[in-house]
């Protein structure tokens, strides 16, 4: 279930959801809040996105 983005915990792989022209969106790739925004968690690279809702990341099973 998604939650609000202002309740987003840190050090947590999370599930990002951003809107756009389109709609919303979940991006395909694990996140992680800091305190000056959110990484791309694999690689650490910071993101200029702005999410409006998260949830917790669930790997597929073909990940792992």
């Amino acid at each position: 279930m998604w939650q609000p983005i202002s309740t987003a915990p840190f050090d947590r792989d999370l599930e990002l959801a951003v809107m756009d022209g389109d709609g919303v969106h979940a991006l395909v790739f694990p996140c992680r809040r800091i305190l000056a925004g959110w990484t791309k968690s694999a690689t650490n690279e910071r993101l200029d996105i702005s999410p409006t809702h998260w949830r917790t990341w669930k790997p597929d099973k073909t990940d792992v």
